[in-house]
């Protein structure tokens, strides 16, 4: 070193550092976000290994993470109920020897469950790019590398013969959404069944149910129609919010009751997915007496025979729920039945009560219980004994199974 060059103090290469990032975050700005944010993410990865307390570099890189990596990821990754159902009905139906497609990889676990029961190959798409980098390196860190193929692709876009040599033995998929439809399953599954697997393939999940059910919940309707807020009537605001997308957080919190059995809504064969739409009518029926306030409708999902996983509401996996309110809530008690109709396009759900016929049979039952007949008394009596014993029959409060029957008045 010359006599009169001076030595780069440690400040001064933190200042070239701090430079450094900045450049990079400025860059990364201006990058199309069209590759699915690697480019831009890698920009931002390189400037955080700069200046890691740089602020933009922080708030740009978490932006962009739960842009394109769906926050659900997580708590689904932590569903040890759900893994553990995954984990039984691969190795119940994954053998030796075969080819496994998995669709929608995200961090690799259902993939990395194949490989381990036995599958020849795993085959796994995704289609986001940075969820597919990072789950290659987590199937890497799991020495599963020569077993599992990452296929950065949506599955519609995957070519026998070029992105796998042959078709599949089993399918597997986790793509379904509250109601099952809403993340394209069936015509995902449609197509994966009819074009990348054998004729005889194997899925899981096989086959899968919608359910509704009556439910009763005052904190549901706290929190999805407050009716006032510091004194003002916010009622006209509540036809904005006929769907309740419950999260697990307020599904713990909203103490949803059950008014009812669940019925049958749809069915649906994942072996052998339809795109037919489809409509049904059915009745619910009431066994508790309370205030019907909200259809809840659930999914059950077979993954294998004698597995199963689904989000009613004995559930406490990482799935949310879809309740829809009834505009007026109405009195239910034991033996009440009312209609339901529920249509679905093959990717979305819609459900109605019939809210109009659920009035007039309230309207009908508290009918019967103002009749006059209800609210006799005996004739004075001359004698105070008989008439001890004759106010009981009409003046005694009802028997419980007769009280709920009706809503009561007062």
């Amino acid at each position: 070193m010359a006599e009169n060059q001076m030595p780069h103090s440690p400040q001064d290469n933190t200042s070239q550092a701090a430079h450094g990032a900045e450049k990079l975050v400025e860059l990364a700005k201006s990058m199309p976000l069209t590759d699915g944010g690697r480019r831009t993410s890698q920009m931002l990865s390189q400037a955080l290994a700069l200046d890691p307390r740089n602020h933009e570099a922080q708030i740009f890189q978490e932006r962009l993470h739960q842009m394109f990596v769906p926050r659900w990821h997580f708590p689904m990754l932590a569903d040890t109920a759900r893994n553990n159902a995954y984990a039984k009905a691969i190795a119940a139906k994954v053998k030796p020897g075969d080819v496994v497609l998995d669709i929608g990889c995200g961090a690799g676990l259902t993939a990395m469950l194949a490989a381990r029961a036995g599958a020849k190959h795993v085959y796994t798409c995704e289609q986001q790019p940075l969820i597919a980098e990072a789950a290659t390196r987590v199937i890497a860190d799991n020495g599963l590398s020569d077993r599992i193929t990452v296929i950065p692709k949506w599955s519609h876009e995957i070519v026998i013969g070029e992105d796998m040599p042959e078709a599949a033995d089993v399918v597997i998929s986790e793509i379904v959404d509250t109601v099952l439809l809403g993340e394209g399953a069936l015509a995902t599954l449609t197509h994966a069944m009819g074009a990348l697997a054998k004729p005889e393939a194997r899925a899981i999940p096989e086959r899968g149910t919608l359910v509704a059910q009556a439910v009763e919940s005052d904190q549901l309707l706290d929190l999805w129609r407050p009716q006032r807020a510091e004194g003002f009537d916010l009622s006209a605001f509540h036809h904005f919010a006929r769907v309740a997308q419950i999260t697990p957080n307020d599904f713990a919190a909203c103490n949803l009751r059950p008014l009812g059995p669940t019925t049958e809504l749809f069915h649906f064969d994942f072996t052998r997915p339809s795109l037919k739409p489809a409509r049904t009518t059915a009745d619910l029926t009431c066994t508790e007496a309370g205030t019907l306030q909200a259809v809840l409708v659930s999914f059950e999902m077979e993954l294998a025979p004698g597995i199963q996983v689904d989000n009613g509401l004995a559930s406490d996996g990482h799935w949310g729920r879809t309740a829809y309110l009834l505009d007026q809530p109405a009195k239910a008690w034991p033996g009440l039945q009312f209609a339901v109709t529920a249509q679905h396009d093959s990717a979305q759900l819609s459900l109605s009560v019939h809210e109009d016929e659920l009035r007039t049979k309230v309207a009908d039952q508290a009918a019967v219980w103002m009749h006059p007949a209800w609210n006799l008394r005996p004739a004075p009596q001359a004698d105070a004994a008989l008439a001890a014993d004759a106010a009981p029959i009409w003046g005694q409060t009802p028997p419980t199974g007769i009280e709920h029957q009706g809503p009561s008045f007062h």
